[in-house]
């Protein structure tokens, strides 16, 4: 007699259904209402997507028409991770009481209007006053555009959240495509930031009634024992049981570091060519304002193919030599191109390092889930935070070093960073192990 099947949405290693494998014979045909609410989702990740892609080619644009050094523009740059950190305390709190897609629909009207204001600042803190508004909302967003994500991947009862990552590169692409077009036809700054609000505005009209209704679900009280667990008074008992959870912890500690180092690392790739970029090739190389846009443009699209095959590469694979091959992906090629005078042998070079990074975020929070001791959700919220850590000090950095050295010396910061993910990628192994083990 053959072994029964599992009962559908059986529970997963975390306590919370699993809903990475079909149901028998398949999960059912998603509803319209489902097939709308995905539809929303996309929207709303190509929406903050293009919205700071619009501005980043036009940086060395923003910063001389204000007379800024390239140091004040990295500390300009860097309030956006700044008002990302703030902001990610209170994302979650805010998604429970608002909901989730109404919240990212409301970021996506906010980005409207603060994306016009950066055109019309005039000093240093007026430019970092837009920034951090832009960083703001940009992690209230994300936060909420991935928690309806989810609600969405739920009811369709497969995977379907990496689609969406995917299409915010496609949106990155776009965005700076536009930019750096708009930019070289010489469209004033400022006319061409309106114009971008006002498709955001009826993009976020669009949206809205396309999301699913009603307030996100609450998964813990779903389980007898978690509503047990959350209302029975505390005994002694209990005591033994949260020794555990701080050995735990503790355990934890180091890998939970070492994930948020390479994540960081990761922020550095990731930040300085959509940074510093064009302002190196117009600077050091002598590019126009629209061959300079397609250093963050070539990093990006690189970025993008990747993250729709890699999942592929790193199932056959596995995390570690992936992720060391990105690292040589990363360092390499730079390192070459920044000892040429060629502008397109350093937009090549940026394009393999955007292949190099795009898997490093996914296998991250892998890594972190897999962790033994804590929980799944703790895990990646911990290494997530050490992740912005980079984007706060890759752009000052860069900046510093491109006043008292040349903008071509702060970029090697990338050539740093990859040679660390080549170091650090052995981190990844116990989520190596632990996808092996679950294909068996």
């Amino acid at each position: 007699m053959t072994e029964s099947a599992p009962p559908a949405h059986s529970p997963a290693p975390d306590g919370r259904p699993d809903t990475s494998r079909p149901r028998e014979g398949g999960p059912p045909p998603p509803s319209a209402l489902l097939r709308r609410a995905r539809a929303a989702v996309f929207l709303l990740f190509f929406i903050n997507a293009i919205a700071y892609a619009n501005i980043v080619p036009r940086l060395p644009e923003i910063r001389d028409s204000i007379g800024l050094s390239n140091t004040a523009l990295g500390t300009a740059i860097a309030a956006m991770p700044v008002g990302a950190l703030v902001a990610g305390l209170f994302a979650g709190a805010m998604g429970a009481r608002i909901g989730s897609g109404r919240l990212a629909a409301l970021c996506a009207f906010g980005f409207a209007a603060a994306v016009p204001l950066v055109s019309f600042a005039s000093v240093w803190a007026m430019l970092a006053c837009c920034l951090f508004l832009l960083g703001v909302l940009d992690a209230i967003m994300d936060a909420a555009m991935n928690t309806h994500g989810l609600r969405v991947q739920r009811g369709y009862g497969r995977s379907i959240l990496s689609s969406f990552h995917g299409l915010w590169s496609v949106g990155a692409v776009v965005g700076g495509l536009l930019s750096t077009t708009l930019a070289g036809a010489d469209v004033p700054l400022r006319w061409h930031l309106l114009g971008i609000g006002g498709l955001l505005a009826v993009l976020g009209v669009a949206v809205w009634p396309l999301l699913l209704p009603g307030r996100d679900e609450d998964e813990a009280p779903t389980s007898a024992e978690a509503r047990q667990t959350e209302t029975a008074p505390a005994t002694p008992e209990s005591s033994p049981a949260a020794t555990a959870a701080r050995a735990g912890l503790k355990a934890a500690l180091l890998p939970l570091l070492l994930l948020g180092l390479l994540l960081a690392m990761s922020s550095v790739v990731e930040d300085t060519p959509a940074s510093w970029g064009s302002a190196l090739l117009q600077d050091d190389y002598g590019a126009s304002a629209w061959l300079a846009g397609f250093a963050y443009v070539a990093f990006q699209t690189a970025m993008t193919i990747a993250r729709f095959t890699g999942d592929r590469v790193v199932d056959r694979y596995g995390r570690v030599p992936v992720a060391r091959v990105g690292g040589l992906l990363i360092a390499v090629p730079l390192s070459l191109a920044l000892l040429t005078h060629s502008t397109p042998a350093v937009i090549a070079a940026f394009a393999c390092a955007g292949l190099g990074a795009a898997t490093l975020f996914p296998s991250a929070m892998h890594a972190a889930a897999s962790i033994p001791g804590i929980r799944s959700s703790d895990g990646v919220a911990v290494v997530s935070w050490l992740a912005r850590v980079g984007f706060l000090a890759a752009p000052p950095l860069v900046g510093l070093i491109g006043d008292r050295i040349s903008l071509r010396v702060g970029v090697v910061m990338i050539v740093v960073a990859g040679l660390l993910i080549l170091a650090l990628a052995k981190v990844f192994a116990p989520a190596d192990r632990s996808m092996s083990e679950e294909s068996r």
